[in-house]
């Protein structure tokens, strides 16, 4: 009886959070809709306009003041610049700086794929995965073109600021390592020192317990539970891709395509092999959930390295706190209803008796604050398999200059989309918080004297 009544809540959990889930989709879906509708409606009541006349600015722009471009990479189901019409998943904060760049990657592709996409999307020409990576993954070696890449000077002499929320942190230190151990065939000049500064906004540095309450199987880090969360995502994303409607997709896009599960390439026996576990990005673990585990991130991290050449700094979220011992959602009305439960759930998480621990040290009480998506101790700096070396800030300028080669980081009450998506839910911590990162790429974060900046960021 404990058994039946016992499946039944889970079940009901399930419901509600795929409920939520499907909901909040279609409300950013529809938001962008709506975006794209008022801007038209916009253009159709402006007088003296030519037909065809564009206002948007292109993503590359003229970089004479000698300022490195910052690149803002977004996290899991995440997108860029031209997904969901007028959209802003950084919720505009790329209008704080005329150099800005918004790259849309894959949303759930796995951190190497994005990682090799983002390189492309700066520099210009095929994605190229990698043939060996390919074949072991079972997906296209190549990818989307990019005629002109978006940032085609960029090399030592002509650095970039990457900031990063949630698993795009990851992305650009998995990217800066691959230029340090020159991976892109045809660049034998690449080194980490293309990269002056990594800023991690709610990064997953470490891994998050909420992967195994959404389906993933801890006892792995990489399969999936018989029925959960993740595994009607799977389903859903494989149908997504394989009926294919082109404007849709162009829409949005979970980035698969380079593993052809289109009806056009694969037909129906190749749906029911993806379906069925036998093939595509779910069944060779090529996605974005395994590399988000505990297990996952410290496969990623082994091999990652924080560089003397790169300053970082890293706002480690966190919406719980202590109430007579027991960690608790520290608020109600002020943790999104997509994060609320996990927000409680992942600080009430414990490692399954019958489960080996993540990592030798493994403590479930280091792991019980969080912001309903990644747990607090991950987001601070590289902690496992090894702890980089890294300083606690509390008030930030108390901390200038800051040193190359280690992770400052700093503690901020808020759930995990607080800072994306919609502004008006951050408020003035909004501005606070963006107006201080770029601020500090803009003077505080070179290897040698800065140029001069434009007036208005003169102080």
């Amino acid at each position: 009886m404990f058994r039946l009544w016992f499946g039944v809540l889970q079940l009901s959990e399930l419901f509600l959070s795929s409920v939520i889930h499907l909901a909040y989709g279609f409300y950013i879906f529809s938001s962008g809709v709506a975006s794209d509708l008022s801007q038209a409606a916009n253009e159709c009541v402006k007088p003296n306009r030519s037909i065809g006349v564009v206002d948007e600015k292109p993503e590359r722009s003229k970089r004479s003041d000698g300022l490195p471009p910052i690149v803002l990479v977004h996290g899991i189901f995440g997108f860029g610049k031209g997904r969901l019409g007028g959209l802003s998943y950084f919720a505009g904060a790329e209008k704080k700086d005329e150099h800005v760049l918004v790259p849309d990657l894959g949303s759930l592709t796995s951190i190497y794929d994005r990682a090799r996409e983002l390189f492309y999307y700066l520099k210009g020409g095929e994605v190229d995965y990698g043939e060996e990576h390919s074949k072991i993954c079972g997906h296209s070696q190549f990818g989307k073109i990019y005629e002109k890449g978006n940032y085609p000077e960029w090399d030592e002499d002509h650095p970039i600021h990457f900031v990063g929320h949630s698993a795009g942190a990851q992305v650009a230190r998995l990217l800066q390592q691959m230029l340090a151990d020159k991976a892109f065939k045809g660049y034998e000049n690449t080194s980490e020192n293309w990269v002056v500064s990594v800023t991690s906004l709610s990064g997953a540095f470490n891994g998050t317990t909420r992967t195994y309450l959404d389906g993933i199987q801890p006892e792995d880090g990489k399969s999936l539970k018989p029925v959960s969360l993740l595994q009607l995502c799977r389903l859903g994303v494989i149908m997504y891709d394989w009926i294919d409607i082109p404007w849709l997709k162009n829409y949005y896009n979970f980035g698969f395509d380079h593993f052809n599960m289109s009806w056009r390439k694969m037909g129906v026996s190749g749906l029911v092999d993806c379906l069925l576990g036998n093939s595509g990005p779910f069944a060779s673990n090529d996605w974005i959930l395994p590399d988000l585990t505990i297990q996952g991130s410290m496969r990623l991290n082994y091999h990652l390295h924080t560089f003397p050449n790169t300053f970082y700094f890293s706002y480690a979220t966190k919406r719980t706190r202590k109430i007579m011992g027991v960690i608790v959602p520290s608020s109600i009305l002020g943790i999104h209803p997509l994060l609320f439960i996990r927000v409680l759930q992942m600080s009430q998480w414990r490692n399954p008796l019958d489960v080996s621990p993540p990592y030798k040290g493994y403590n479930d009480k280091d792991w019980q604050d969080n912001d309903g998506a990644l747990n607090t101790i991950s987001m601070t700096h590289p902690r496992i398999p090894f702890e980089h070396a890294n300083q606690l800030v509390v008030n930030e300028y108390e901390c200038q200059p800051l040193q190359p080669g280690i992770w400052y980081y700093k503690i901020v009450e808020a759930d995990h989309i607080f800072f994306i998506v919609n502004r008006e839910r951050a408020g003035v911590q909004f501005d606070l918080l963006y107006d201080r990162i770029f601020e500090r790429c803009r003077k505080h974060v070179f290897r040698t004297t800065p140029p001069t900046l434009p007036n208005h960021m003169q102080q």
